[in-house]
């Protein structure tokens, strides 16, 4: 897929890149920017949600609060009211002791302490007193036909009074209504308890305050209505909600054993901002659960209306972007469709663009290379002209070498024809040299052509000379095909001859051998050798080059070119790799030794 991408847009001409690449440079701020935006709003608006939430959560704690608070106050002056605990103290006494006037006291005293709890509640509170004495004796602010007091006795959580000490209460919450009017508005009730005593007559008896749970959830309904409020006890059991939550539910979120530290729970496929409350009161804890979806439903709306905007916008800004593109490309177009006259051979064609921009430059400098290309088309016509009249010459010219040559094999014949052999075959070396050195077009000859050049040359000295001098060649077959500029070994064994050896007898010894892309050549002679400071010096004079000696060298005869000259035509063929040294010790002779780079083809 990728490969194919590239393949596409490598198609693509330079216009169509550069409109792909600008409405990409668009398309991608501008996506990044609306993720980003919707990213860092759905973060305020949970943030905002969670601070509305806490506050929400603060209010009702307050309320909450103050009922708690009244419950309790009804608790504190039950036990702290220095009268009633005198009535309380005086009925633990057994009846049948009491006179007559004892019995009737007993009557007001009853009667007052039911007055004194009908005044405690405000009507229509729905808060029901119970009073209960050690001796049985009770006192409530409810009728006997509502509750019977006695079987509060029963309740499963009337044990847990037993271990109370001091003014500590308990809130007991949810547990069964007992009252039989509520039982169908309120299944369940919530109650402050407390135990009776004193430091003199120890327990005496047990007070409880008693509301209805649907009391508490008309105080979450009453603050919280778009939201669920949730009040849980200790243990995580559903005390009261604004709104009815099934089981379910409510399971699920007893499972979130951590949620205390989570922002977003999921409860039934649906996501919900939950925030949490301990009351300042009790163990219990408020819970805020409010739908994602209402919680960010202002802010997406307000979203959805900026990317709408945005889109038209975008749109419109993006329709003039490639309107203004094409109409600056289009010139780029035209240029193109001039190269490709260009290309197709019309030099004639001109650019008529204009302007100050780069495009017209480049139009400008376009028509002037084609001027020009026009004019060293015209001048490169004269050159071949005048080059081809060279060659005719140069032809021209060969005539007195070919003459010459044919005259020396013409006397080499009648030579041979006289019986004359020696003759001959000097007469045949010399113009093996004679076209070697004659012929310019032939710059690099084999290794071999080499050896056989240098052999007709040794055979020429040794017939000038009164003393033979013997070539002994010691060369491996693998280094005879590779290629070396002609007449490169014959000025080492000039100076073999004339320098090392004195014109007088000795022995050449030329050694050759090829391995791993490199030749290595070796010419050592037995002659007089140098002393170390013409040693020196000749390699201190080896790397100068004088190219007007050169050309004396070269009009006085090959013979007399020198080292200098082969180390500077080999550094030139094969570079700064080729390597040539010359060793050489007095009495003992001279070796000129060659390390030649070979590129293989």
């Amino acid at each position: 897929m990728k490969t194919r991408m590239i393949q596409i847009v490598s198609s693509l001409s330079f216009r169509d890149k550069v409109l792909l690449l600008s409405i990409m440079c668009l398309i991608l701020p501008a996506l990044s920017t609306f993720s980003i935006y919707n990213y860092l709003t759905k973060d305020a608006v949970e943030e905002q949600a969670i601070i509305n939430a806490k506050n929400e959560l603060k209010l009702t704690d307050e309320y909450l609060k103050k009922n708690f608070e009244d419950m309790l106050y009804t608790l504190n002056f039950i036990q702290l009211d220095t009268e009633l605990n005198t009535i309380f103290k005086k009925t633990l006494l057994n009846p049948e002791e009491l006179d007559y006037d004892s019995q009737y006291e007993d009557f007001l005293n009853d009667k007052k302490v039911n007055k004194t709890l009908e005044t405690l509640t405000l009507k229509g509170q729905r808060v029901y007193i119970t009073i209960i004495l050690n001796n049985g004796k009770f006192y409530t602010n409810y009728s006997f036909n509502e509750y019977n007091p006695k079987n509060i006795r029963k309740e499963s959580w009337f044990a847990r009074l037993q271990n109370l000490k001091g003014y500590r209460s308990i809130w007991l919450a949810p547990h069964t209504t007992m009252f039989a009017s509520e039982k169908i508005k309120s299944p369940e009730s919530l109650s402050v308890a407390r135990v009776l005593q004193d430091s003199i007559s120890g327990v005496y008896g047990y007070a409880i305050v008693t509301t209805t749970v649907d009391r508490i959830s008309n105080i979450l309904q009453s603050e919280n209505k778009d939201n669920s409020i949730l009040l849980m006890n200790d243990k995580n059991l559903l005390i009261g909600s604004n709104k009815d939550i099934d089981s379910i539910q409510l399971n699920q979120l007893n499972k979130k054993e951590n949620f205390q530290t989570e922002t977003i729970i999921r409860i039934k496929d649906d996501d919900y901002l939950i925030n949490t409350r301990n009351l300042s009161m009790t163990d219990w804890k408020l819970i805020s659960l409010i739908p994602y979806e209402k919680a960010t439903f202002r802010i997406n709306a307000i979203f959805k209306k900026i990317f709408i905007v945005q889109t038209v916008v975008f749109i419109l800004f993006l329709f003039l972007l490639t309107l203004i593109l094409s109409k600056i490309l289009n010139r780029l177009v035209d240029l193109r469709n001039i190269a490709k006259k260009v290309q197709n051979g019309d030099l004639s064609v001109r650019s008529t663009l204009k302007g100050n921009d780069e495009i017209a430059t480049l139009s400008t400098s376009f028509n002037l290379m084609l001027d020009k290309v026009r004019e060293m088309i015209e001048e490169n016509t004269l050159i071949q002209s005048r080059k081809r009249q060279a060659e005719l010459e140069m032809l021209q010219a060969q005539i007195n070498p070919h003459f010459l040559f044919n005259v020396l094999n013409s006397i080499r014949m009648k030579v041979m024809m006289k019986r004359d052999h020696e003759s001959a075959e000097m007469i045949s070396s010399l113009s093996k040299l004679l076209r070697i050195t004659i012929d310019k077009h032939k710059g690099m000859i084999t290794f071999l052509e080499e050896l056989e050049i240098n052999h007709d040359y040794v055979r020429l000295m040794n017939m000038r000379q009164r003393h033979e001098i013997g070539l002994k060649m010691n060369v491996s077959s693998d280094a005879y095909h590779i290629k070396l500029p002609r007449l490169v070994l014959q000025p080492i064994i000039e100076n073999a001859i004339i320098h090392g050896l004195n014109e007088q007898e000795g022995l050449i010894e030329i050694r050759a051998k090829y391995h791993n892309h490199t030749l290595m050549i070796v010419i050592e002679d037995n002659g007089i050798g140098m002393e170390n400071e013409q040693l020196t010096k000749l390699k201190e004079n080896l790397n100068k080059t004088d190219l007007s000696s050169h050309k004396e060298s070269e009009l006085n005869g090959f013979s007399s070119i020198g080292l200098s000259n082969v180390y500077e035509r080999m550094k030139l063929t094969f570079g700064e790799n080729f390597i040539m040294q010359v060793q050489s010790e007095l009495n003992k002779g001279t070796k000129v030794s060659m390390v030649i780079p070979i590129q293989e083809e």
